[in-house]
């Protein structure tokens, strides 16, 4: 039978072995604060690519307008354009 000598003993031998209390709730911190940041990485990654994807259509928009100027200055010169 193990007297509670022994266990102190088996406990002290093997205390990195056991998770306290402690130590479950500073793993969930640090989980959280991960999460945390992985979070404010992708939500700052989604502000660019939205920021770039209205800047592309606003360019496509401008390439479309641009390229009707020269097909109606083509058609006034009488050049003919082929797209």
């Amino acid at each position: 039978m193990l007297t509670n000598a022994d266990i102190k003993k088996i406990i002290d031998a093997n205390k990195e072995v056991f998770a306290t209390k402690v130590d479950i709730l500073n793993v969930k911190d640090e989980l959280v604060r991960d999460f945390s940041n992985l979070q404010s990485s992708v939500d700052g990654y989604a502000k660019k690519s939205d920021t770039y994807f209205q800047e592309l259509l606003v360019f496509a928009h401008r390439v479309d307008r641009i390229e009707k100027w020269i097909q109606t200055i083509a058609d006034k010169v009488g050049v003919k354009l082929e797209f």
